[in-house]
């Protein structure tokens, strides 16, 4: 078996880092090497993770740089075949890696796979809502209109793919070779992945399963909103440097496509007023994804509106029966696409 370096940054979360620990303990691919970066974590974190003696589990400290950097600092100590990016507050089910992996195997031109995940809450309990990404086709132009991997604990890279893309710099008094970029504390993921299609020959590609549990806590719903579009607007400067015409081509379409998902996190985050505020700019930015995706546009249109103007009992009530359609939907696609082969 091809083996796996984990690397899971933790900071400030005591709650919830003992039981992301247990879910890749129990993978059942055993090949695995799990590296937990100590981000100058302030509270108990490092201490639970200090209780658990597993002899695959290696402890790194540093002086606090960020999600990016603390992935940063696990690639570069990492000794496995493969890369498993994992999130300190989710959950994995314990074939995860095994069907990663087999992907991956089985699929030499991928270089970057990932699964669907499913919604949990802060306490652990299913949301009964998933993640839907596109599986298979993903380009450059797709990449910055969405995030198909979704979140940092669904993919698994291979090695080789972060050696192409690195490069060398000086951030903090001593060359270093990077691969995720320090600089961003958002956003960083998408930047990646835009680097990887854009830059090397591989293939990003996930699989139909629901293999990752995705925690949605009100501490990372309420985070600012407009740091987001103002970390995406980085990235698009960024890409612009080595890719001009890519982003010449595809910069307004993208910024519409994230005002419209900045929408729907405002509606996750009951702030009616800002949703509707972003969904207007992103129909004056480009109106012609009404056409281009009507169902998920109107969708948004109508959470927002509704948010703003109805009475929140009633709001959260319509919610909640729509979100049971949706999941239901969303399983049923899952199901069918397990069954078939069919992934994206």
């Amino acid at each position: 078996m091809n083996k796996v370096s984990v690397i899971m940054p933790v900071y400030n979360v005591e709650q919830y880092v003992a039981e992301t620990i247990r879910s890749v303990l129990a993978q059942t691919h055993t090949n695995f090497e799990f590296l937990i970066i100590d981000d100058e974590s302030p509270d108990r974190s490092v201490e639970i993770c200090h209780q658990f003696k597993d002899p695959r589990i290696r402890i790194i400290h540093q002086k606090n740089r960020g999600l990016a950097g603390a992935r940063n600092t696990g690639i570069r100590h990492a000794q496995g075949d493969y890369i498993a990016l994992l999130d300190s507050d989710d959950l994995w089910l314990p074939e995860k890696l095994e069907k990663l992996v087999d992907h991956l195997e089985r699929s030499p031109q991928v270089g970057v796979t990932f699964s669907r995940s499913a919604f949990i809450d802060e306490s652990g309990n299913p949301l009964g809502t998933y993640q839907m990404p596109k599986l298979r086709g993903i380009t450059a132009s797709y990449l910055m209109c969405r995030n198909p991997i979704g979140n940092g604990s669904a993919p698994l890279i291979r090695r080789q793919v972060f050696e192409e893309i690195k490069y060398s710099a000086n951030l903090y008094g001593d060359a270093e070779e990077f691969y995720f970029d320090d600089q961003f504390r958002q956003s960083e993921d998408i930047e990646c992945w835009i680097r990887i299609v854009l830059q090397t020959q591989w293939q990003i590609e996930g699989i139909p399963d629901a293999l990752t549990l995705y925690r949605v806590n009100s501490e990372s719903l309420s985070a600012n909103v407009m740091k987001q579009l103002d970390s995406w607007e980085k990235v698009i400067a960024k890409t612009r440097t080595y890719a001009p015409q890519v982003v010449d081509q595809w910069e307004s379409t993208a910024r519409a496509y994230q005002l419209r998902y900045l929408a729907r996190r405002c509606v996750r985050m009951q702030n009616g007023t800002l949703a509707v505020k972003l969904f207007h700019r992103s129909l004056l930015t480009r109106w012609q994804i009404l056409i281009e995706e009507p169902r998920k546009t109107l969708i948004t249109l109508a959470a927002a509106y509704l948010l703003w103007l109805l009475p929140k009992p009633l709001y959260r009530w319509s919610e909640t029966i729509a979100l049971k359609i949706s999941g239901a939907s969303q399983k049923r696609q899952i199901l069918q696409e397990q069954v078939s082969g069919v992934s994206g």
